[in-house]
């Protein structure tokens, strides 16, 4: 069996040494770029299962590589590491196509935690949906299949995270979805895991699909529990 690649983009030395030696010893092939240019020479040229980024390196920002990367690759999972912890910071990252980021200092643990969750394809609760079919809501379609919506924005490139995420809601439409049950389901975090990357990808499809993303009619918020996906518009929103 082959080993997964992560393309792992690191100007610290001494980050990116611990980083390296971690992830081969959980089996991972790891290469490694300093500068940008280096990165996007090695990611022009080669296959990657997984690109690990950080924002602030000597040549470029992380930020504009992960919008060349996305373009290429839009079903890559990408991580952003960053030592910017404004929340800013990291909206800007998601919104340029990451699936997940970690603040430095990180914890080692969940770092891998994380990687894992993202590479395990087969490990994640599949429901009961048809891929092959594309789903309609209101005046979007969304084909899971090739990873395609189209929306009154236009046409749009989904992420593999993203598709996880909307046939995940669209399984379970009407229900309510607690955020352990997503962030198990999605990205294979650990129930009692703390992290903003759920919401922050609900603010991302809201964006993508709803006419009025402070309003929402699909994608709702329900305090105190998670959030639910409703296909047919309701009179009372949560």
């Amino acid at each position: 069996m082959t080993s997964p690649r992560i393309l792992l983009v690191e100007d610290e030395e001494h980050i990116a040494h611990g980083l390296i030696f971690n992830l081969e010893q959980e089996g991972y092939a790891v290469t490694h770029a300093e500068t940008g240019g280096d990165a996007m020479r090695l990611f022009d040229s080669g296959r990657f299962d997984l690109v690990v980024l950080d924002l602030m390196l000597p040549d470029s920002h992380g930020i504009d590589l992960c919008h060349q990367m996305r373009e290429i690759s839009p079903q890559l999972p990408i991580l952003i590491l960053t030592a910017l912890g404004e929340e800013h910071s990291r909206v800007k990252g998601l919104q340029a196509g990451a699936d997940d980021y970690l603040g430095k200092p990180f914890n080692l643990e969940e770092f891998l935690l994380r990687v894992s969750g993202m590479l395990k394809r087969s490990a994640w609760y599949q429901p009961d949906f048809n891929r092959d079919e594309s789903y309609q809501f209101g005046s979007n379609s969304v084909d899971l299949k090739n990873l395609q919506a189209v929306t009154a924005n236009g046409v749009i490139s989904l992420t593999e995270l993203e598709g996880r995420m909307l046939e995940t809601f669209f399984a379970h439409a009407g229900d309510t979805l607690t955020r352990a049950e997503l962030l198990k389901s999605v990205w294979g975090m650990a129930e009692d895991t703390e992290t903003r990357t759920l919401d922050n990808f609900v603010v991302r499809l809201r964006k993508y699909f709803e006419q009025d993303p402070t309003n929402p009619q699909y994608f709702l918020t329900v305090r105190g529990r998670g959030y639910r996906f409703v296909k047919n518009t309701e009179p009372d929103r949560i």
